[in-house]
C-alpha cells in the first residue's frame, strides 16, 4: 500500500470513528432532551439552596429559558457518551502503538476520565455550596441575589473545567516521568514551588475568599503528591521489566 492510499484509509477510519461517536452522542442527547429542564434544576440546586427565602434565578434573554437547559442536556449527553467516544479514539490510535505503549495508554485514559469526573463531583458537592454561600452572604443589604441562568451555567462549566483539569495532575506527572522529561527526584525537589503555584492557581480560578482558594489548592497539591507516588511505582515496574529481559 502506497503512502497516498494509506493516508486515505486513515481518513476513512477517522471519519468512521467520528461518525459512530456523533451518532451515540446524538442518541443519548435525544433520550435526555425531555428532562432538560430537570437536569438544569439539578445543576442549579447548589445555588438555589443558598439563595435567601423567596429567591430565584432569572432569564434575561427571550430564548434563554429554552437554550440553557438544552446546553445542559448536551453536556450531560457528552459525559454519558464519553466512555464510548474514548473507546472510538482508542480504536483509531491503537494500531499505531507499540505493545508497551498500549499497556500504559489504557490505564491512563481510564484514570484520566475517572479523575475528571471526580473533579466535577468535588466541585459540585463540596466547592459550590461553600462558594455560593459566600457569594450570597456577601451581598450588600437591600440587594436581591438573582443570578441569570445563562451566566450561572457559564460559571459552573468554567469551574467544572478548572477542577476537572486540576484532577489530571497525577496523569500529567506520570506521563512526564514516563517520557523522561523529568525525574521523580526532581519532582520531589520542586515540591515547595508546586505548593506555591497551587495557591496561585486557586486564587485565579476561584472567588476571592480564602476557603474556596484552599479547596482548589489543597487537592491540587495532594494530587501532585499522588502523581509522584504513582510515577515512582511505574518507574520501578519499568526497571524490573528491563532487568528480566
Amino acid at each position: 500500500m502506497n503512502a497516498s492510499a494509506s493516508f486515505i484509509a486513515h481518513l476513512i477510519e477517522l471519519r468512521t470513528r467520528l461518525l459512530h461517536s456523533a451518532i451515540v452522542l446524538l442518541l443519548v442527547f435525544i433520550c435526555l432532551f425531555p428532562w432538560a429542564s430537570d437536569l438544569y434544576a439539578l445543576l442549579a440546586q447548589p445555588m438555589l439552596a443558598k439563595l435567601p427565602k423567596g429567591g430565584q434565578m432569572i432569564a434575561t434573554d427571550v430564548t434563554t429559558p429554552f437554550f440553557v437547559p438544552l446546553k445542559v442536556a448536551m453536556m450531560a449527553a457528552f459525559l454519558i457518551a464519553l466512555p464510548y467516544i474514548l473507546y472510538q479514539i482508542w480504536r483509531f490510535v491503537a494500531p499505531g502503538l507499540y505493545a508497551h505503549e498500549k499497556r500504559l495508554v489504557v490505564p491512563l485514559i481510564i484514570a484520566s476520565t475517572l479523575l475528571f469526573f471526580c473533579g466535577m463531583a468535588f466541585a459540585y458537592f463540596v466547592v459550590f455550596p461553600v462558594v455560593f454561600g459566600f457569594i450570597t452572604a456577601s451581598a450588600p443589604q437591600g440587594v436581591a441575589v438573582m443570578t441569570d441562568i445563562d451566566k450561572y451555567l457559564s460559571f459552573v462549566l468554567a469551574m467544572f473545567m478548572a477542577f476537572g483539569i486540576t484532577f489530571q495532575v497525577p496523569v500529567a506527572v506520570v506521563l512526564l516521568v514516563h517520557m523522561g522529561l523529568v525525574t521523580v527526584e526532581k519532582l520531589r525537589e520542586i515540591r515547595s514551588y508546586v505548593v506555591v503555584g497551587a495557591f496561585v492557581v486557586g486564587a485565579i480560578f476561584t472567588p476571592p475568599d480564602v476557603v474556596s482558594q484552599f479547596m482548589l489548592a489543597i487537592p491540587l497539591w495532594l494530587l501532585y503528591e499522588a502523581g509522584i507516588v504513582v510515577a515512582a511505582w511505574v518507574g520501578k515496574g519499568k526497571v524490573k521489566v528491563a532487568e528480566s529481559q
